[in-house]
């Protein structure tokens, strides 16, 4: 079961969503929700309260109401919180008095048809994902980099898969070719730039962007080329193409007189960006959906 988390803005509000390819369903997090529909300072017990008011006036077991999935919590961490498809959050809606109750069921409908329009053109999703970078204030040359570096590296992983290489090696790997033309495996490429959670690509300048890019092209063309089997061989291959940019790298730095690897990460070289960045997270990052039915908890604290 394939699911994709996303970030979605209600008039500059954020409201974590995950959508499930299986059943072609968005399920919305009810702590969000609920804090914008009521503006409560806090959401949470807003929610708790409801909820028992719902079942003491026959709506329905909590199970019934929503579900539990994880979802990014403030702390970057993915927590368990309560969730709701677009038919249990409309029950949901009803029961919280507000003005923007309606304007808030116009916007989930159209969540949902932008994303099964998606599905069926999947161009549309690169449009919303340069939309999602240009809205975070990222240039257009970038954008246009970030995009095609996403196509890389699914080439490069097509490569470790055809040649029989674990989906939980990949990283290993990802390591070998970083360290090779970086001097940093991914940890510490990223301590280096102060990230956390924070995608490492999208926090790479223009340079470092096509300095990697390059590095998991040329892998991808040495594979093509020797089609190597396993593990160990794969890793050869890895290593080598981080060698070509790692070469390209010191040719650039020796013209320029300083390194090109930089501390800066994306708030700092494009100013204050919003937490969560919608970008890649929205379209490519699969989690795992918690299918244990659980009734339904102010459970966004649980540490899973």
């Amino acid at each position: 079961m394939t699911q994709k988390q996303a970030i979605q803005l209600f008039e500059e509000r954020k409201v974590r969503t995950v959508w499930d390819d299986a059943s072609e369903t968005w399920y919305f997090s009810v702590i969000d929700v609920v804090g914008i529909l009521t503006d409560s300072p806090d959401p949470k017990r807003y929610w708790s309260v409801l909820k028992s008011r719902i079942k003491k006036e026959g709506g329905g077991e909590p199970t019934t109401i929503c579900s539990t999935l994880k979802m990014p919590a403030p702390d970057g961490k993915m927590r368990l919180t309560d969730v709701a498809d677009a038919q249990q959050l409309f029950r949901l809606i009803q029961s919280i008095p507000s003005p923007k109750a309606e304007p808030f069921k116009q916007w989930m409908a159209q969540i949902a048809s932008d994303r099964l329009d998606q599905m069926q053109d999947p161009e549309l999703s690169i449009e919303q994902a340069m939309i999602d970078y240009k809205r975070l204030g990222y240039s257009d040359n970038w954008i246009n980099q970030r995009l095609k570096s996403i196509e890389v590296r699914k080439l490069l992983t097509d490569e470790w898969k055809r040649g029989g290489v674990d989906g939980t090696q990949y990283a290993t790997l990802t390591d070998i070719i970083t360290m090779e033309w970086a001097g940093r495996t991914t940890k510490a490429y990223k301590r280096y730039k102060g990230l956390k959670k924070e995608n490492l690509r999208d926090n790479m300048t223009n340079v470092e962007l096509l300095l990697n890019s390059l590095a998991e092209a040329s892998a991808t063309e040495l594979s093509r080329n020797e089609n190597p089997k396993g593990f160990k061989a794969n890793a050869n291959v890895a290593k080598r193409g981080g060698t070509v940019a790692r070469v390209a790298r010191q040719q650039l730095e020796h013209q320029l007189g300083h390194s090109v690897v930089s501390p800066l990460n994306a708030r700092q070289y494009l100013g204050t960006l919003p937490d969560n960045p919608a970008s890649e997270t929205a379209y490519l990052t699969s989690t795992e959906k918690t299918t244990k039915p659980i009734i339904c908890d102010d459970s966004e604290d649980i540490n899973k």
